[in-house]
């Protein structure tokens, strides 16, 4: 019998859903307070020792020490030889939208235009430059939480002040016309696992949380590349890959989430992404 970590901030549907699994398979799942890690050097054991695996569902608020603390005992776990997954190096790099859409345009993965900056006056710039029309969304957020389409001058001047006095980092994308609808693709082990159609509720956002409509998918070859070399491209052994139709056929890689969700994927699909997971750690 194996035992698996599931880092979490509470014991919620997903960290039940794995519990589920591993018992169903004769391993143990245990739900791990992120807030609640501790970690010795020459003295005293780490709050994860015993543990065969452990799997990041989540990464709690916390202050720039807590946060870089989480992910240097993350990091110190898989030196050690603890299976880690996703990766802490992953983690990272899916967590930071302007690091993930530049390390996946230089594999040489479409994604659509994008500028990044910390003013209001290059963000008017960049509005501008990317057609005055522009999805606007947090720099480490997810589930569609924070996005904003402006296509008002006005109404981006004000946003981009705004968002400059909370000191926030402003990330642009320029908006892709699409058939009000995308794929999610789950990917695990280098292998697509499961994926959905998900329809846009308001007709451009098509997030499951926001009120997006799912349905199971087939993906193609060629996207079913595209999320293989994107999940790749950021070293997410798991991963979330969003892509978005574009108005010529062509697709954009829009996202990588390295903890994805799957309590609409699974029953769309009748996929059990718990279990399928529960043996990829064991």
């Amino acid at each position: 019998m194996k035992r698996i970590a599931i880092l979490a901030g509470r014991d919620g549907w997903h960290a039940r859903d794995l519990r589920r699994a591993a018992a169903e398979l004769g391993h143990g799942a245990e739900v791990v307070d992120f807030r609640r890690l501790t970690a010795g050097v020459g003295a005293g054991r780490n709050a994860l020792a015993g543990f065969d695996a452990v799997l990041v569902r989540t990464m709690p608020p916390g202050s720039l020490e807590q946060v870089v603390f989480r992910m240097d005992l993350l990091h110190r776990l898989q030196a050690e030889g603890v299976r880690v997954v996703n990766p802490p190096a992953a983690v990272e790099a899916c967590v930071d939208k302007y690091l993930a859409t530049a390390r996946l345009a230089a594999a040489g993965l479409p994604v659509p235009a994008t500028v990044v900056c910390q003013d209001a006056e290059a963000a008017m710039a960049a509005f501008a430059h990317l057609g005055r029309d522009v999805v606007v969304k947090p720099l480490f957020g997810s589930e569609g939480r924070g996005m904003l389409r402006l296509t008002d001058p006005e109404l981006a001047w004000r946003t981009f002040h705004t968002l400059e006095r909370l000191q926030a980092v402003l990330y642009l994308q320029q908006f892709v016309p699409h058939p009000g609808w995308d794929l999610r693709i789950v990917v695990l082990g280098g292998e697509v696992l499961a994926a959905m159609r998900r329809w846009a509720v308001d007709g451009w956002r098509t997030n499951v949380a926001q009120g997006g409509r799912a349905e199971s998918a087939s993906p193609g070859p060629g996207e079913a590349d595209l999320a293989r070399r994107a999940a790749a491209a950021l070293g997410a052994v798991v991963a979330g890959v969003d892509l978005l139709p574009g108005p010529a056929g062509e697709w954009y890689v829009i996202e990588v989430n390295a903890v994805p969700g799957w309590r609409a994927l699974a029953p769309t699909t009748g996929v059990d992404v718990a279990a399928a997971l529960v043996r990829f750690l064991t």
